[in-house]
């Protein structure tokens, strides 16, 4: 306890010595060349105020006590900052707006309803791969345009398992039985665009928000089945939309950060009114 009140005392003995003007003309270096170091020693303590830096007190009696004192400063962020390899870990999941009274439903999908394309909500995956982000700074660094480049996977799991799409011509069933997985997969290279408000522009750790669209393209996608262990997988486009338009968002907390895309339109051409979407934890430094 009175090291600390010998050490506040010192502080502010330093500060008030520190605030006055120099009229003395002392020279900023020393005999040797070197920039002049002022000390102030007060009992056990050792107060040095080198040029250019802050004030360091130490404690003769402790030589590992060392406190730097100082203003702390932020670096200016860059006009043009990029992030590199950005993951997102979510879940996908569709609005199904399907009419399956419909002569299209029935043809896509013979003897379909409701409860056929249902998912296993907390099952279903997203997982987006952004081989890069970009950050341009278009107001005070507050706003920016942000835009990025990768890969969107999406997994759909069926909570019915006997669901099978059949290619050329596409046609969905229900001819699978006793099957352990099945899954519908939907990857994408995508390149969304966003206006970002950054809300603390000086600090490492961001807070604000982002909105804009994105467009991807459909790359692969597959069916994959599960049975008594063996996997089996059977690729086609299945009638899913070349393009996916979405709108996106974001939201940084920090060190919590929050997506989400929601798409223009079905994700299937014809037969099928299922508009995907999206949300999830982004990992990525801002």
């Amino acid at each position: 306890m009175k090291r600390i009140f010998t050490l506040c005392i010192g502080l502010c003995t330093m500060a008030t010595a520190f605030a006055q003007t120099d009229t003395t003309g002392k020279s900023a270096t020393d005999t040797t060349g070197k920039p002049r170091v002022d000390t102030i020693k007060i009992g056990g303590m050792v107060i040095i105020r080198e040029p250019g830096g802050g004030d360091t007190v130490k404690s003769r009696r402790n030589r590992d006590f060392n406190i730097r004192l100082g203003r702390r400063s932020y670096d200016r962020p860059a006009n043009i900052s990029t992030n590199w390899l950005i993951l997102d870990l979510g879940f996908s999941n569709y609005n199904d707006k399907t009419n399956y009274s419909g002569t299209e439903a029935q043809a896509f999908a013979p003897g379909s309803n409701e409860d056929w394309f249902k998912l296993r909500g907390w099952k279903s995956r997203s997982v987006n791969i952004w081989i890069l982000m970009q950050r341009i700074n278009l107001v005070k660094h507050v706003v920016n345009l942000k835009y990025g480049l990768g890969l969107e996977l999406n997994n759909y799991f069926f909570d019915d398992k006997s669901i099978k799409f059949n290619k050329n011509p596409t046609l969905v069933d229900q001819s699978y039985s006793g099957l352990t997985k099945n899954k519908l997969a939907a990857d994408y290279v995508t390149m969304p665009v966003m206006l970002n408000f950054n809300f603390t522009p000086n600090k490492r750790r961001n807070y604000g928000l982002s909105a804009g669209i994105s467009a991807g393209y459909l790359y692969s996608a597959r069916q994959k089945i599960k049975l008594d262990g063996d996997v089996d997988k059977t690729k086609g486009n299945f009638d899913l939309r070349k393009w996916k338009l979405s709108y996106v968002g974001e939201i940084s907390l920090g060190v919590v950060k929050l997506y989400g895309s929601y798409a223009f339109e079905s994700m299937f051409e014809k037969g099928l009114d299922l508009t995907p979407y999206n949300f999830g934890l982004r990992f990525s430094n801002w």
